[in-house]
């Protein structure tokens, strides 16, 4: 039997036999976008059960059922990385956590600096788009996305066993690669800053945290986006379960 092209993210725990009441919207993109009919295969992953072959018990415009049959893989969860950003531009902001969420983040964590340009986020669309993202790229995990906090005030309530790293701007074609923090840590997290970068005080702060290491992400100076997916795919390759 071969596995199910389109997967679908739900909430219901996932077992063999059980049933799966659809929402009106995932409904309608099964039933009226996907053309789904009864006895029609669909992969269900809830983020903690791993994946599941479901068929089609009832297809309706508004609503429908769905009958799991059988797993076909293993939960996969994330290492323990957790990735702060400034918010940027929407688009942008949007491609941040969509490849966090493809890159294996465990938590995403938007964040406000003194150079945010963004004031609020809608956090309910960017976790909208965790989802997605995991749904298309074959993931059974989905990491929680935060709503936006002061920089300032997730530092002061941060946790003394995760290690901080910061893609500072200030060692750009420095030798002070990830590679070179912490050894020994097993809890993580990596913070990129907004468009404009840290502004001073952050940065004297950040270096004077006992948990924090300033890093280089290369000879070249990166955009907000880009030094987030530069800065995961090396962590990735270094520390995470690319290895």
């Amino acid at each position: 039997m071969s596995r199910p092209k389109i997967r679908l993210h739900v909430e219901h725990p996932l077992s063999a036999g059980q049933t799966v009441d659809l929402s009106r919207d995932q409904a309608n993109y099964l039933f009226a976008v996907m053309r789904l009919g009864p006895g029609d295969g669909v992969a269900l992953f809830n983020g903690r059960d791993g994946e599941w072959r479901a068929s089609v018990a009832q297809a309706g415009k508004r609503a429908g059922v769905l009958s799991v049959e059988t797993q076909t893989a293993p939960q996969q969860d994330p290492p323990d990385l957790w990735l702060l950003f400034a918010p940027i531009k929407k688009a942008r902001t949007d491609f941040i956590v969509e490849k966090a969420t493809e890159l294996g983040a465990a938590r995403i964590m938007p964040v406000q600096t003194e150079f945010t340009n963004a004031e609020r986020i809608r956090r309910d669309r960017l976790q909208a788009h965790a989802v997605e993202a995991a749904e298309q790229c074959g993931g059974t995990y989905v990491p929680p996305v935060d709503d936006l906090a002061r920089l300032s005030d997730v530092l002061a309530d941060w946790p003394a066993d995760r290690q901080l790293v910061f893609a500072d701007e200030a060692l750009v074609g420095a030798k002070r690669a990830l590679s070179d923090a912490a050894p020994d840590v097993t809890k993580w997290a990596i913070l990129v800053g907004p468009e404009g970068g840290f502004s001073e005080a952050e940065r004297a702060r950040l270096r004077a945290l006992p948990f924090v290491t300033p890093v280089s992400l290369g000879p070249r100076v990166l955009r907000a986006d880009t030094a987030a997916v530069a800065a995961l795919t090396l962590w990735q390759s270094e520390r995470g379960d690319w290895r």
